[in-house]
């Protein structure tokens, strides 16, 4: 097989790579290992940036979002009884939506059926190859037989597990990591959400966000060690625990009931230099890894996308490699920026085992700081709903 841009991993990354490209008439393949259905049947992130949202309408999947998404101004934020509202409408003109990655992995795997984009699932075995010549090709399997894929360039969107980072030396390569004493346990429900917006909620039990999927359809975590299960939280364990953590009028107002999905994820930071080896270029979480507290993950993969889609059209177009050139450098200067961010919400609003009361101190001043100034606010709803790429 030959094609001029070679993706590796079916996931919302590497779809809208490969719909982005389409529409300027840059062919692409996609390799995923999953099957369609297992894809879409991942509960994943659902706050938009403004970025992400221009880039699913330039590549023109951006119909039943703009129609079914919620548009967010704004967050409120809780410590014990106390909570205040920050405006990112009023901070920066802009706001976020609520659409989730489910949902956004849909609309891009109609669009590539649609268009006859190719995207080639349950492969398995896949490795690039001669990313430091100009004729890299990648191997799978498929039905049992071994595929070649010729290609200009190639696109590692395959995640944090995948094969693409790998393939950086490791003398080549610094990898960065922070990982956290806690993890989120993630509770889906079919009941209207507590509150028209996010509630980030900081307790002396630990911490807790109020966020939802639309009218009907409500996501809530809450902070929990990294030894439990799912199932050591019954759904009346989880119910008790997130009106613990709120404060009480909206406790009194949460609407409970049983739950669609529950699964505990680790918090971690992570980032991988270069993002780049030659031919092969890294996206996504294959790159690097954000805490879900500030709703970076997807975003900053979206930013990636940006860069190298960007790139690859100027190379086709104008024959210019700038743009591919200086990805990796783009690319970690906004990701880093990101991490911070993510980090600093993190450190913010949860509780850590080692917390001594000097520390607790300072996490309410922080918040109070938060609470009553104009610039810090300022800040937080520029970062939030996304730096410009």
């Amino acid at each position: 097989m030959r094609t001029q841009v070679a993706i590796i991993g079916g996931g919302p990354s590497g779809l809208l790579l490969s719909q982005l490209l389409h529409k300027k008439g840059i062919a692409s393949v996609v390799l995923e290992r999953r099957s369609r259905e297992y894809v879409l049947g991942r509960i994943r992130a659902g706050i938009l940036e403004t970025g992400f949202v221009n880039l699913m309408r330039e590549a023109g999947v951006g119909a039943r979002m703009d129609e079914e998404s919620f548009v967010h101004d704004g967050t409120v934020i809780s410590y014990g009884e106390e909570e205040f509202a920050i405006s990112f409408k009023e901070h920066t003109g802009t706001s976020v939506i609520v659409y989730g990655q489910t949902e956004v992995t849909r609309d891009l795997y109609d669009a590539c059926q649609a268009n006859e984009g190719r995207v080639i699932t349950e492969v398995s075995g896949v490795m690039p190859h001669d990313m430091k010549t100009d004729a890299p090709y990648v191997t799978f399997m498929k039905d049992g037989k071994v595929v070649r894929l010729d290609c200009d360039y190639i696109a590692g969107c395959d995640g944090f597990h995948g094969v693409s980072r790998q393939q950086i030396p490791e003398e080549s390569r610094r990898e960065y990591e922070k990982t956290y004493p806690f993890g989120w346990l993630g509770v889906l429900s079919e009941t209207p959400p507590v509150h028209e917006e996010l509630i980030y909620a900081n307790s002396e039990r630990g911490f807790a966000l109020c966020s939802m999927r639309n009218e009907n359809l409500s996501r809530y975590y809450v902070q929990c060690p990294l030894a439990d299960k799912p199932e050591d939280w019954s759904d009346e364990r989880f119910w008790e625990e997130l009106k613990r953590r709120i404060p009480t009028h909206y406790a009194e107002k949460l609407v409970t009931g049983p739950s669609i999905e529950k699964s505990i994820a680790p918090l971690r930071s992570f980032v991988c230099e270069p993002m780049r080896w030659g031919r092969l270029f890294l996206c996504g979480d294959a790159a690097h890894i954000v805490p879900p507290t500030g709703a970076k993950g997807l975003n900053t993969a979206a930013s990636d996308i940006h860069y190298l889609y960007e790139g690859l059209v100027q190379f086709y177009e104008e024959k210019d490699k700038e743009g591919l050139d200086s990805y990796s450098e783009k690319a970690l200067a906004r990701i880093w920026k990101a991490e911070r961010f993510s980090w600093w919400m993190t450190t913010l609003l949860h509780r850590f085992p080692d917390q001594t009361e000097f520390d607790l101190k300072i996490q309410r001043a922080d918040l109070e700081f938060l609470r009553s100034n104009d610039a810090a606010q300022k800040v937080l709803a520029e970062n939030y709903v996304g730096l410009p790429y």
